[in-house]
């Protein structure tokens, strides 16, 4: 029988902000498989996580098949934003939210946990931010479409570049992407599909650089939609789940332990000749190229 097993593995889950995402469903899994698990917080919203945590609002989806609780070995605030904190504005060191914290920039969060820890073995990436997602692309600005490369794609770069020194050898990175990234999805806009394609495209670049520089296999995981809280922010997610459910060859909401398990999969050794690829957990969605509930279709049949 083969097991997935990440005992003695430390892993760094970048963009946890509740317990509804595939970040969470990912550090779940990795847990279940034994794994010493670290979590980064966009710095803003890690009093009101830790408060929930805390106060035992998580409790239920921290449950393990084993009857204990998931931990988290420590919590870092984070903004993928900034790499080092010469980039980060006046106005966001000044704000209330951000005052009181420190070494939340990329750079510093890598240095924190290599104190904290020394080595980890796995990074998984969970970060996606469009300040204009609700806009057509071709109505998002300069500034709103470098926001979400910057924040959902170059992110995932810069962490690796500092992460990658203080990973294992023959350690794991990984990344989410979306379908959009190679298809066109009306109403997923404001340059987070130009983005996810960028993610993608930079998975198979980082997969050579930090295989031949740190021995490290990186691979991105294409999910389907979930209704998670940071997808309701789009404004169409149940149309999303709708138009999977009635088209994808597997006729089911998508489960975010699915995406789980799958990166449980990639960051083990049973994964161990996988790098570059992009797999995709979706019902089969991306396979298609027909959409079957189409009027179209129905007024073709009807003559």
């Amino acid at each position: 029988m083969l097991n997935i097993d990440l005992k003695n593995k430390r892993v760094f889950v970048a963009g946890i902000g509740d317990d509804q995402g595939f970040g969470w469903a990912i550090a779940k899994a990795l847990a279940e498989a034994g794994a010493e698990v670290l979590i980064g917080t966009w710095a803003p919203i890690i009093r009101i996580f830790k408060m929930s945590w805390d106060n035992g609002k998580f409790d239920a989806s921290r449950m393990l098949s084993n009857g204990k609780l998931m931990e988290y070995a420590k919590l870092y605030p984070m903004d993928a934003s900034f790499d080092y904190p010469e980039d980060v504005p006046e106005e966001i060191k000044n704000n209330k939210r951000y005052s009181d914290l420190k070494n939340y920039t990329i750079s510093e969060v890598a240095k924190q946990v290599e104190k904290d820890f020394g080595k980890i073995d796995v990074f998984i990436h969970c970060l996606a931010n469009g300040p204009e997602v609700t806009k057509p692309l071709l109505e998002t600005s300069r500034k709103g479409y470098l926001a979400a490369v910057s924040s959902s794609a170059y992110s995932f770069v810069s962490f690796l570049a500092h992460f990658g020194p203080i990973m294992n050898s023959g350690g794991s990175a990984l990344c989410l992407s979306y379908m959009a990234s190679e298809k066109a999805i009306p109403g997923y806009g404001g340059g987070m599909s130009s983005a996810k394609a960028a993610l993608e495209s930079d998975t198979r670049t980082l997969a050579y650089e930090a295989g031949e520089k740190w021995n490290l296999r990186v691979n991105c995981i294409s999910a389907g939609p979930l209704r998670s809280r940071a997808a309701r922010a789009i404004g169409m997610i149940e149309d999303m789940i709708n138009y999977s459910k009635a088209n994808a060859p597997l006729k089911k909401d998508l489960d975010a332990e699915e995406v789980g398990n799958t990166a449980a999969f990639l960051s083990s050794s049973l994964a161990s000749a996988i790098s570059g690829a992009t797999i995709y957990v979706d019902n089969g969605m991306h396979a298609m190229g027909l959409a079957k509930d189409s009027e179209s279709l129905s007024k073709s049949t009807a003559h």
